[in-house]
């Protein structure tokens, strides 16, 4: 087991995927919203871009061909499609117990997420409203990932050196934005994408799912002190 589990300061979490169940909501919401627009893509191919931000995504998915003049309209159909999602969605497995440990055992504890601010809130009460102690989205930096400009400004207003951090993310985009700005790059397959994927795009270790890695993180560092960490009412 890498050495970075103990000697880490700091963990940044991405949101979609990795904290809160909807890789696939995204992907259905993005498949619908370039349907509109007469966009017939593969629902795989657009799972595969589900991490990026917006901008990226379409880039991804239409090539630099595309009429960029409906690049704004088909976002604001993802967006409006998965706000109708808003209160089915639910967190994954052990999010909240690791997020809790996490603060009890006194790790700056960040949230970087490819998504805009409009759906913030309410992934945040999905997960009881977590006190992160820096929360970075797409819509305060330009551009989002797969550029490291999400996590560069969540390691700045954190006062945090990229290589005492853990970036934890269930996307080949979370790997490599946390391998361009240094930090350790943590996988998840939570989201759908494989250990080997995310070990190819950058991850330094790779995990199951969240329970798998709080059980490493307890078995790495010392027990923390409960109770430090309490959602907002």
């Amino acid at each position: 087991m890498s050495d970075s589990l103990t000697r880490a300061s700091g963990i940044v979490f991405d949101l979609d995927g990795t904290l809160v169940d909807s890789t696939y909501v995204h992907t259905l919401c993005w498949w619908e919203a370039l349907q509109q627009f007469g966009h017939a893509r593969p629902m795989a191919a657009v799972h595969h871009t589900v991490g990026m931000g917006a901008d990226h995504l379409l880039h991804h998915l239409l090539g630099d061909g595309r009429d960029r003049s409906q690049d704004g309209a088909i976002t604001s159909a993802h967006d409006t499609l998965f706000g109708t999602w808003h209160e089915r969605l639910h967190p994954l497995p052990a999010a909240r117990a690791l997020l809790n440990w996490c603060r009890d055992a006194g790790l700056t504890v960040g949230l970087a997420s490819s998504g805009g601010g409009r759906d913030l809130w309410a992934m945040l009460e999905v997960l009881d409203h977590p006190d992160f102690d820096v929360v970075v989205t797409a819509d305060d930096v330009d551009p989002a990932r797969p550029d490291p400009d999400v996590l560069g400004t969540v390691l700045l207003r954190a006062g945090l050196d990229a290589e005492d951090v853990m970036v934890v993310g269930d996307s080949v985009w979370d790997m490599v934005a946390a391998t361009r700005v240094g930090a350790v790059a943590i996988g998840v397959a939570t989201g759908g994408t494989s250990a080997p994927e995310l070990e190819h795009a950058g991850a330094e270790l790779t995990f199951q799912d969240l329970a798998a890695l709080l059980d490493a993180l307890q078995d790495a560092r010392p027990a923390p002190v409960p109770g430090i960490w309490e959602p907002h009412p």
